[in-house]
């Protein structure tokens, strides 16, 4: 999975699968969130609009927090 995120619009993608240029179907979910799914019909990413204010951040900031896989953690 990739995380992008464009200040400049206030725009985070979150990408399952990368797909071909051109081949994604966009279906808005929200007024802030847009689904991409390939041809196969699976979804392949996800966009938010408006991210700082959907996920309430500081524009321009957005701040992760990546747990470690499931390989890594120790039962």
């Amino acid at each position: 999975m990739k995380i992008y995120y464009d200040a400049e619009v206030d725009a985070l993608y979150l990408e399952f699968h990368p797909l071909a240029d051109g081949t994604a179907e966009a279906r808005p979910l929200s007024d802030e969130l847009v689904a991409n799914y390939g041809p196969d019909g699976k979804l392949a990413g996800l966009e938010i609009l408006d991210a700082s204010q959907v996920l309430g951040q500081v524009r321009g900031r957005i701040v992760f927090e990546i747990a470690p896989t499931l390989a890594e953690v120790q039962p």
